[in-house]
């Protein structure tokens, strides 16, 4: 078996607008699981959205005024890819809900893709690839 990314595991100030941005983008993604993880004052609520193949891991923040990064400068994650099957129709579905597109990305021809940030200031890049071919999905000089 080829290895792959199961999973991702962010920490959010609220699980539900969390989930109801990322339901927004894929209205199939559906809540796998949730509970309360550790015991004690560090106790947390999280849940798993995603599918039966791959999932977010949201945990609610015990402290949401933390100290920040600012991202692609300070370490961290800079953002997080998903394939979808139509980037138009996730592009309309986050603008009627009130979201705002961040970074255009160039036109490429085996490729389209779009940013957004969440209400956290997290980043998320929306991918529809238009070929199997990986030589194509994987052009970087077009």
């Amino acid at each position: 078996m080829a290895a792959y990314v199961e999973h991702a595991n962010i920490t959010v100030r609220d699980l539900d607008e969390a989930v109801r941005f990322l339901t927004t983008a894929i209205p199939g993604w559906r809540i796998r699981g949730r509970g309360l993880s550790m015991a004690g004052p560090n106790q947390r609520p999280w849940l798993h959205l995603g599918d039966d193949e791959t999932y977010i891991a949201l945990e609610q923040a015990t402290d949401p005024d933390a100290a920040g990064r600012t991202r692609y400068r300070g370490v961290g994650i800079n953002h997080i890819g998903i394939v979808v099957d139509d980037v138009a129709a996730v592009h309309q579905r986050l603008q009627a809900a009130g979201y705002s597109e961040g970074f255009q990305a160039d036109p490429h021809p085996h490729r389209a893709r779009l940013y957004y940030t969440d209400s956290d200031g997290n980043e998320w890049e929306f991918v529809q690839y238009f070929s199997e071919d990986p030589a194509q999905r994987n052009d970087y000089g077009a």
